[in-house]
């Protein structure tokens, strides 16, 4: 709930009295008020204490700005310097951006500075916490543990106080909830907190929640097969059993679009136009997925919950609960390989690199050849005629020419599924430009132009044929192959759109943006549909689940949120990455996601779990749990400092694999459950 009236009379009570005749040009009491505020929100009991971490931020950015608006810019340097660092881990972005902005037309000119100075920056908290911190502020003790700081004393302590009140009371608006602390899990206070005016989609709702709510319910059950298609594959998975004499084949095709209780499922009339009659290359990536999932490696993650991985039996479980890897490294490219990805059927890789190329592979030693340019097609009878006029030579690996700007995104097109190899490719570049590639003929046959920034991702629809972009000029587009114009823009976001993923029956699209939130859109009607707000930073990779019931982000927070499509709400957080995350990916079965990222490491997490922080080891070897809920009055360890806990592993974290020296730029899973991941080798600099 908002704040209530005597809650609004309280703050307001504690204005900024005499606020501009002490706030001259003395910056100490800045200083001191921040290093108080610090030390009551570490000192704090453990069951507020993560209530109030999120008030440090917005505080020491108008401290901050302050600084530099008055001209003071060696105590803005110094007071940087002395406390950005406690903010780091979950704001390093933002920091880093106003660190830049040393003179007071800085400020003025800059965006992000200036919805600072506009907006209100909410902040979420229960009844008892707010009280607790309005009588710190008010009288200098509340709500910290016995000996833990001695609040403001002194002349500077009070002028230090008054600083933080002026910045509490005219910059700040405090979203009071009547939940009991205890109830609420400690990683869901810092939802629903940040500067949220501008970022909901509907005016007069300060509240994602309340957006959410009232966009009603979604349809996220799987796409259907249209009655003749099915028919057809089903034949030809009977036939085909004839032939292998397997009795217990599988025929329905049912089983690999499973009806899942209380979700709603699209009709046909609700996809996105496709062509009326299905070809052969249809049945054949149908029938496909049914023998797919009847040979795919179940995982089983839950197996691993309050098992010790030290045990006899831990090794013999792991291999049911962990993915097989297989990585690829790119090595010598000193200029950095920004994107890759593997082909539906495993057969190809493609990279996109700085130098505004792209490189294919074949993953099969095949040799990669095109069709030659000088032929007609009155020449092409049947398919060994069609062999004939491929080139001659041809080599495993073909680079493909045609952008003007560093490469940051491929796709191979999922037409044929795991059926076939892919018949075409799509890239994006900083040239503004979306490219269409021609696996055929190993050329660009199609560029697409209309966003006037460059194209950070482009991602295909499960259905093929569409596909959309995001763009540094804060919109995503949907086009079709067929068109070189853009069929939908999604323009919302107050900044880029980083990263894009469609739902897996195609009629939703999620987009990740560097304004830390993540919006699902209404492909058909261009409409924002579910906003999600959680991330301390940008958002930098998406994954649907394949049963279109999850959306998982992660951020430059170092974080990935696990968020409800139906409701909108985080499920949890899961913390362990100690550098950028760069890609996310669901297991067939929707019960595990594997990411990767810049600190070299593939990592496995448990979809299903609670969450929550693990057990970690003192020095003296016992364990303490060092999770941010209820004070139990037993010793406890020490107190971890503003940005730490941010850090530690959560207890979903099932697997770390290290590799020597390669960032990770891609994860996804195969079909059948085998996890490909691959990256570029960083040599040491000597």
């Amino acid at each position: 709930m908002g704040n209530p009236s005597n809650i609004q009379n309280l703050l307001a009570s504690i204005g900024p009295v005499g606020a501009e005749d002490i706030l001259s040009l003395d910056p100490t009491d800045k200083q001191e008020g921040y290093r108080e505020l610090e030390a009551w929100v570490d000192g704090s009991l453990d069951m507020y204490r993560p209530e109030f971490r999120p008030i440090l931020f917005p505080i020491f950015c108008h401290f901050y700005l302050d600084l530099i608006q008055r001209g003071l810019k060696d105590a803005a340097v110094k007071f940087y310097s002395s406390f950005a660092s406690s903010l780091a881990a979950s704001h390093s972005a933002i920091l880093h951006h106003i660190s830049t902005l040393l003179l007071p037309a800085h400020v003025q000119n800059d965006e992000i500075a200036q919805r600072f100075r506009d907006e209100k920056y909410v902040v979420r908290m229960s009844r008892s916490g707010f009280g607790l911190l309005v009588g710190w502020l008010t009288e200098g003790v509340g709500g910290e543990a016995f000996g833990a700081g001695d609040g403001f004393t002194g002349e500077l302590g009070k002028r230090g106080r008054v600083s933080v009140m002026r910045v509490v009371n005219n910059h700040l608006r405090f979203d009071v909830t009547s939940s009991n602390t205890t109830s609420v899990s400690p990683n869901s206070w810092e939802e629903s907190t940040g500067l949220l005016s501008s970022l909901i989609p509907r005016a007069n709702v300060n509240n994602p929640q309340a957006f959410n709510v009232s966009r009603g319910d979604l349809k996220l059950g799987p796409a259907p097969l249209p009655d003749e298609l099915r028919a057809e594959t089903q034949r030809v998975l009977r036939e085909q059993a004839l032939v292998d004499r397997d009795p217990i084949a599988q025929y329905d095709v049912q089983v690999t679009r499973q009806v899942i209780p209380g979700v709603v499922n699209p009709a046909e009339s609700d996809l996105l136009p496709h062509p009326p009659a299905f070809r052969t290359l249809d049945v054949e990536r149908e029938a496909n997925h049914v023998r797919d999932a009847r040979k795919r490696i179940r995982l089983e993650p839950s197996l691993l919950v309050n098992m010790d991985p030290n045990s006899t039996q831990a090794a013999a479980v792991k291999s049911r609960a962990l993915p097989s890897i297989c990585a690829y490294t790119l090595h010598d490219v000193p200029e950095g390989a920004p994107c890759c990805t593997f082909s539906p059927d495993t057969s190809m890789m493609a990279a996109g690199f700085a130098e505004s190329y792209i490189r294919l592979w074949s993953l099969k030693g095949e040799k990669l050849r095109g069709l030659r340019s000088d032929f007609t097609s009155t020449s092409i009878k049947d398919s060994s005629s069609l062999r004939k006029i491929r080139e001659k030579g041809g080599s495993i690996t073909r680079k493909l020419i045609g952008h003007s700007g560093p490469v940051y995104s491929v796709a191979f097109d999922p037409l044929s599924g795991s059926a076939a190899a892919p018949k075409y490719l799509l890239s994006s570049s900083a040239d503004a430009t979306a490219r269409l590639w021609s696996m055929e003929t190993m050329t660009n046959i199609v560029a697409y132009r209309g966003h006037e920034n460059p194209v950070w991702d482009v991602k295909w629809s499960p259905l093929g044929i569409y596909f959309a972009t995001g763009s540094r000029d804060r919109t995503a587009r949907l086009w079709s192959t067929d068109r070189i114009s853009c069929l939908r823009v999604y323009a919302g976001h107050l900044s880029d759109v980083d990263c894009v993923q469609f739902h897996p029956n195609s009629l939703y699209l999620a987009t990740g943006s560097s304004d830390w939130t993540a919006r699902l859109w209404d492909v058909q009607r261009g409409s924002c549909v579910r906003v999600f707000i959680g991330h301390q930073g940008a958002v930098s990779s998406l994954a649907m689940s394949p049963d279109g019931r999850y959306l998982a982000s992660a951020g430059e927070d170092l974080a990935i949120n696990l968020w409800d499509l139906g409701s909108g709400k985080r499920i949890k957080k899961m913390t362990g990455h100690t550098s950028s995350i760069y890609s996310l990916a669901f297991s067939a079965e929707s019960s595990l996601l594997v990411s990767g990222g810049a600190d070299w490491t593939v990592r496995c997490w448990d979809v299903k779990s609670a969450g929550g922080s693990r057990q970690k080891p003192r020095e003296n070897g016992n364990s303490s749990f060092m999770s941010m809920g209820l004070a139990t009055g037993e010793p406890s360890a020490t107190p971890l400092s503003y940005g730490d806990e941010e850090n530690m592993e959560t207890v979903d974290l099932l697997a770390t694999f290290p590799t020597k020296r390669t960032p990770i730029t891609n994860v996804q899973f195969t079909p059948r459950n085998l996890c490909l991941v691959a990256g570029n080798y960083l040599s040491p600099v000597v």
